[in-house]
């Protein structure tokens, strides 16, 4: 066999094996240029895209559930590194019966001077669906201990029949003193629990408080009751790095602003969300 075919039929040498390596190496390295920084690019943005999508769920949450407040029960307090919102959720209302117009019919007694003894009163309109726990608020306008719903002047505890209902039983005052004041639009609302937001800085999460006790002072304390023992105890957003609750509540019978600031931060990218809710205060 001629010297020729014998070299051909011996294969790749090193040095050509080597250079094969090499050129393989420089078209992968520039290959990899063109994919690693669009891969890169998608990937920051998928990240970008769940962040938003975290915070701004919580945010149209929060918002649509001050939206169904009752009117002045908003109030927001920071204890530290935690800021907490807090406000009574409406559960119903509707119109009491002021005056006697037919045989039957059961008014409202605002008595003045002594004691009342009207523990009950029409619904003007449709029936109204009450619930167990269901409290009765009339004129809320949060100025003192007989105008404020927390501190409970103004508010009795339902304890007529569960389910649509014509007519409102509440219990007596202790001494069976009345409402302290008319609605002039002779108005009444329903609530039930309050419920609080607390996002805290240092934990990095944003939850939400229900079902728990209404008392006078806010809580603000995630520690302690009634927070600690509260029924509902939900995760709304994890991975906070920063947020702020602010409330303006203007005057009385007007409406409020409250301004929600959320920012959340994951592998180095953070992104902030800015939301103002306005709060109807008629009572």
């Amino acid at each position: 066999m001629p010297v020729t075919l014998k070299r051909r039929a011996g294969g790749f040498s090193l040095i050509e094996l080597i250079l094969v390596m090499v050129i393989i190496g420089i078209v992968a390295s520039m290959i990899a240029l063109f994919i690693v920084n669009p891969m890169r690019g998608y990937l920051d943005s998928t990240r970008r895209a769940v962040l938003v999508d975290i915070a701004n769920t919580a945010l149209m949450r929060m918002a649509r559930e001050v939206r169904l407040a009752l009117p002045n029960s908003v109030r927001v307090s920071q204890n530290g590194n935690v800021f907490y919102l807090e406000f009574l959720m409406l559960d119903g209302g509707g119109r009491y019966r002021e005056q006697v117009g037919l045989p039957g019919d059961d008014p409202l007694d605002f008595a003045t001077r002594g004691l009342s003894t009207d523990t009950r009163f029409d619904v003007l309109g449709p029936a109204l669906s009450m619930a167990a726990g269901a409290q009765i608020v009339i004129y809320n306008l949060a100025l003192d201990a007989d105008t404020d719903a927390y501190q409970g002047g103004n508010r009795r505890a339902y304890n007529g029949a569960l389910g649509p209902v014509s007519q409102i039983n509440f219990a007596a005052a202790p001494g069976g003193v009345p409402f302290p004041m008319e609605s002039p639009n002779r108005r009444f609302h329903v609530v039930r629990t309050p419920v609080t937001y607390a996002c805290n800085m240092g934990t990095g999460e944003l939850r939400r408080y229900a079902s728990y006790g209404i008392g006078a002072a806010q809580p603000v304390d995630q520690a302690s009751p009634p927070l600690s023992t509260a029924g509902n105890n939900n995760l709304l957003a994890s991975r906070v790095s920063r947020c702020r609750f602010a409330y303006l509540p203007g005057a009385s019978e007007t409406l409020g602003q409250l301004t929600l600031w959320l920012e959340l931060t994951a592998e180095g990218e953070s992104v902030s969300l800015y939301r103002e809710v306005v709060v109807s205060n008629e009572p």
